[in-house]
């Protein structure tokens, strides 16, 4: 009688878990869907948000990047204060003006010794040092002092709101300081925006949620509450699920123990 019992009960437990099961196995889970996005894009389409454009540069499953250019973006270098900088096909010192609060700095030409010694075919190739002077050896035995023989360097001084050639470039002087002189510069500048499927995207002054329907499509949407209300019903169906599964598991797990105790010596 007892394990008659034990077999009822495990049978109606095997069929609970088994239709918990298969409402789990026949479940569809909603996927999220857009039927009127703002954007629907592919890999090299063009938008425009507010005054700028945007270029889809890449679509892939669940990422994608764009591409805008900025046609005026701010360039900024710093020279630190006693550094050589390159101007053209020079070098320059950078020597700022002594005082608490400088407004100007000079640049020095820095002189190329080695090539002028190397271009006179009457100079020693290096200079010689004598009671602490600097010569230059002429002919094998004259000595002339290396500040006669080499040119003075070409100075230039500039002030903060002076213009500068640097690297093709008309820069301004935009600040100087005791340690460093900032030269600013505007340019076109191409920028990159990385996208992440179902996450936020701010593009000027506006927000969307990036969704990639398939492999090859992007869509930006501003409809959040959409995808507030899909994302709860998702949740509610995993929800669900999880909870036919726990059915499921417990239900087998009892019919086993039922069997078990059922299959028990007994005492008697």
């Amino acid at each position: 009688m007892q394990r008659r019992a034990a077999a009822i009960y495990v049978a109606l437990f095997i069929i609970i878990g088994a239709a918990s099961y298969s409402l789990v196995a026949t479940a569809q889970t909603p996927e999220i869907e857009f039927s009127n996005p703002a954007y629907e894009l592919t890999q090299g389409d063009q938008f425009q948000v507010g005054e700028q454009t945007y270029t889809v540069s890449s679509v892939s499953d669940g990422t994608g990047e764009l591409q805008y250019t900025e046609e005026s973006a701010r360039y900024t270098v710093s020279w630190e204060n006693d550094s050589t900088q390159t101007l053209g096909d020079e070098e320059w010192r950078v020597i700022v003006e002594s005082g608490e609060d400088p407004s100007a700095f000079t640049l020095r030409e820095e002189i190329n010794e080695t090539a002028i010694l190397q271009n006179d075919p009457n100079a020693s190739d290096e200079t010689v040092t004598q009671d602490d002077e600097r010569y230059v050896v002429i002919d094998g035995s004259e000595l002339v002092p290396a500040s006669e023989y080499f040119p003075d360097p070409e100075t230039r001084a500039y002030a903060e709101g002076d213009t500068v050639q640097y690297e093709g470039n008309a820069t301004t002087v935009d600040s100087v300081t005791a340690d460093s002189v900032v030269l600013a510069w505007e340019a076109p500048r191409t920028s990159t925006v990385a996208l992440e499927d179902n996450a936020n995207v701010t593009l000027g002054e506006e927000t969307f949620l990036a969704h990639f329907a398939d492999g090859s499509t992007l869509q930006l949407v501003d409809d959040f509450d959409s995808y507030n209300r899909q994302t709860a019903e998702i949740d509610r169906v995993n929800t669900y699920e999880n909870g036919l599964w726990g059915v499921s598991i417990l239900s087998f797990l009892t019919s086993v123990f039922l069997l078990g105790f059922a299959y028990l010596p007994s005492r008697y």
